[in-house]
C-alpha cells in the first residue's frame, strides 16, 4: 500500500513542479515562497487546532496532531531549516532554468539518497544499484551537453549548482524524514507524520516572515517586482497534498525511504511533459534521451532495493 501512496505523491508533486514553474515567471521569488509557506500553515493550522482539546473529535484519525514538548519540536525545526534551505535554492534555479532541465536534475535525487543510506546507515550498493547510479550521472553529463545548445553552461551556470544544491539538501530531508518517523526500535523517533507536517509548515511560515522583512521588503523597489498569481495558491495545495500522502507512506510498515524517494522523482514525467506542451520549451528530443537514461536508472535502483 505504501507504494500506491509513494505513487500518487509523485503525480502530485509534478504538478507541484509546474505550478511553481508559472509562478515564477519574471516574479520576485521570497514573497512567492513566503506565500507558500503562508498558504500552506493555513492549510494545517485547523488540524493543530482542533487536535488541542483532549476530546479532539480529530482523535483516532488520519489528521490529529498530537501535543509535544521542546525535545521534540527542535527536530522539526530542523527539518524546517533543511526544507526551506532547499526550497530557496530551488525556486530560484526554477526561476531562472528550464522545467525540462530542472526535473531530470532533480530526478537524481534518489542517487543522493541512495549514497547517504549507504552512508549514514551502512548500507552497501549491489550490483543493481551500481548500475543505477551510473546511468543517473550518464543522463547528468548528457543533460549537460543539451543544455550548452540552450546556454547553459553546467560548470559554470550558477542557478545549475543552485538546482543541484537544492537537491542534495532535499535528499538529506528525506533521510532525514526516515529518522524523525521510523519506529524506535528501528533507530527511528518515532514522531507523528502530522505532527511533523504540520509544525515544519508553522516554523518555515515564521522563518521565511524574517527573511521577508529583514531582506527583501527593504530592497523590494530595486530588485524584480512581485505581483500575484492564482498558481501561486495551488503551489502550497499540491505540496501539501504530496507531502501528506508522502508521509503517510512512510509511517506505513514496510516504507523503505530509497525506495519512495525514488518514486516521488516520477514527478519529473508530469513536469516534463508539461514543459514541453505548456511552456514550449526547446530541444525536447535530446532532453527525453536523458529523461528516459533517468527513469531507467531508477527503474535499476528500484531492482536492486526490493
Amino acid at each position: 500500500m505504501w507504494l500506491a501512496f509513494a505513487f500518487l505523491s509523485a503525480f502530485l508533486l509534478g504538478f507541484y513542479d509546474v505550478f511553481k514553474k508559472q509562478s515564477l515567471k519574471g516574479n520576485a521569488v521570497i514573497p512567492v515562497l513566503f506565500l507558500n509557506t503562508l498558504f500552506s500553515s493555513l492549510i494545517f493550522l485547523p488540524f493543530i487546532l482542533l487536535s488541542l482539546p483532549t476530546d479532539s473529535v480529530l482523535s483516532d484519525t488520519l489528521f490529529y496532531v498530537p501535543t509535544a514538548g521542546w525535545d521534540v519540536h527542535r527536530y522539526v525545526v530542523l527539518k524546517s531549516l533543511i526544507v526551506l534551505s532547499s526550497w530557496t535554492f530551488g525556486y530560484f534555479g526554477m526561476k531562472h532554468l528550464p522545467l525540462t532541465i530542472v526535473g531530470p536534475i532533480n530526478a537524481t535525487r534518489p542517487v543522493m539518497v541512495l549514497v547517504g543510506a549507504l552512508l549514514v546507515f551502512g548500507e552497501r550498493l549491489n550490483l543493481y544499484q551500481w548500475i543505477g547510479v551510473s546511468l543517473a550521472i550518464l543522463s547528468f553529463f548528457l543533460l549537460s551537453k543539451s543544455g550548452k545548445k540552450e546556454g547553459i553552461d553546467f560548470k559554470h551556470d550558477k542557478w545549475i549548482y543552485f538546482v543541484v544544491l537544492s537537491s542534495m539538501l532535499g535528499a538529506v530531508s528525506g533521510l532525514y524524514d526516515k529518522y524523525l518517523m521510523a519506529p524506535v526500535d528501528e533507530g527511528g523517533l518515532g514522531l507523528n507524520r502530522m505532527l511533523v507536517q504540520s509544525w515544519y509548515n508553522i516554523y518555515q511560515f515564521f522563518m521565511m516572515g524574517a527573511v521577508m522583512l529583514l531582506l527583501w521588503y527593504p530592497h523590494r523597489r530595486t530588485t524584480t517586482p512581485f505581483r500575484w498569481h492564482g498558481c501561486i495558491l495551488l503551489i502550497s495545495i499540491f505540496l501539501s497534498a504530496a507531502d501528506f500522502v508522502y508521509f503517510y507512506s512512510l509511517s506505513l510498515d514496510g516504507a523503505m525511504i530509497s525506495i519512495v524517494s525514488m518514486i516521488r522523482r516520477g514527478s519529473v514525467v508530469v513536469s516534463f511533459l508539461c514543459g514541453a506542451l505548456f511552456f514550449r520549451e526547446k530541444n525536447l528530443t535530446s532532453k527525453a534521451i536523458d529523461l528516459l537514461l533517468v527513469i531507467l536508472g531508477m527503474f535499476f535502483l528500484y531492482l536492486g532495493s526490493s
